[in-house]
């Protein structure tokens, strides 16, 4: 399907500022607009549709937005986005804010990480308008949210028992993106290489670039994730100019990575965390415990390097090779 947004239009010298069509709605300036983007009829004859609402503002600006649920289990990005279209106000806006809460609806029914078909959709991308489910989802979006934007947040948790710190992944060695990830202001950005079939190596290939957010765990609320998830996106807007944040600059600058590596267990076990998340370690530093339920066997696990606990497992049953915590190095 074509993509349908409206380009601003020259008249007189100057910048013309109308109304943008996305699917099959158009939304004029000044207004939210909700919509939704149908990309698979059930089989009840009805159809499964991704939600998008769009925040078009009154005055021209940049277009960019701001999804979640990507991966089914990953929740925190939900309610970010869902205070973010309540508390802008689109007549003050600048700009386009286009905001999809839910891109993997399957996976949120399911409450899987993937889609019906056990493909991964942040690893279709750009996708096929004729391919799997997950490929012509992924098309859909790339074709209607990304196509014409100038930048996009991807909201992600930790998952498989897993949590993350407040974190930035995006590519530190181009200094645009580096700016933005430094203005969002979480505790820190991690250096991420591009994934194939990724939603930000297809937009990078566009020339758009993304900021990856990770913060809490799969199925759960994380009221400090969701602080700096929202108060990150809001910095950001106020930074390119689009809407006046209101909150505070940044005090402390995040701490930047350019290398991480994940912890594993030894062997099977019950184990006890000896860190917090966000705690500096030094190398050698006790990390966790791994020990049996009925003897007085026991593992410490150490940390093999400096750095910073940025993630970590959230169960207390580990098999060999689990990984227990993930630590990367502070530049």
């Amino acid at each position: 399907m074509p993509d349908k947004t409206k380009r601003p239009v020259k008249v007189g010298g100057r910048e013309k500022w109308g109304p943008i069509s996305i699917g099959p709605v158009t939304a004029s300036p000044g207004e939210l607009t909700r919509l939704e983007l149908p990309f698979s009829r059930l089989a009840t004859g009805t159809w499964a549709s991704i939600p998008v609402a769009v925040l078009h503002g009154k005055q021209p600006g940049p277009r960019i937005w701001v999804n979640a649920v990507i991966h089914g289990d990953e929740l925190n990005g939900v309610p970010i986005i869902r205070e973010l279209v309540h508390d802008i106000d689109p007549t003050r806006l600048r700009g386009t804010v286009v905001a999809v809460p839910i891109v993997n609806v399957f996976g949120l029914i399911k409450e899987s990480r993937y889609l019906p078909d056990r493909r991964d959709l942040n690893r279709s991308f750009p996708g096929s308008a004729r391919g799997s489910m997950a490929s012509q989802l992924a098309h859909l979006f790339m074709t209607h949210i990304v196509a014409g934007s100038s930048l996009g947040f991807d909201l992600h948790t930790g998952s498989d028992g897993r949590t993350n710190l407040p974190q930035i992944r995006c590519d530190l060695e181009d200094p645009v993106t580096a700016e933005y990830a430094d203005v969002f202001g979480a505790p820190l950005n991690l250096h991420s290489p591009l994934r194939g079939g990724s939603l930000r190596a297809a937009a990078g290939k566009m020339g758009i670039p993304v900021l990856v957010y990770e913060g809490g765990e799969a199925f759960r609320f994380n009221r400090e994730a969701f602080r700096v998830g929202y108060e990150g996106v809001r910095r950001v807007l106020e930074r390119l100019g689009m809407y006046e944040s209101g909150l505070p600059p940044v005090t402390n600058s995040p701490a930047r990575s350019h290398a991480s590596q994940w912890v594993r267990a030894r062997r099977s076990g019950l184990c006890q965390l000896s860190v917090r998340i966000g705690a500096r370690v030094k190398q050698g530093d006790r990390i966790a415990v791994i020990y049996d339920a009925a003897t007085r066997w026991e593992s410490v696990i150490r940390a093999r390097a400096d750095g910073m606990i940025i993630g970590m497992t959230r169960v207390a049953i580990v098999h060999r090779g689990d990984a227990i915590v993930h630590i990367a190095s502070i530049d």
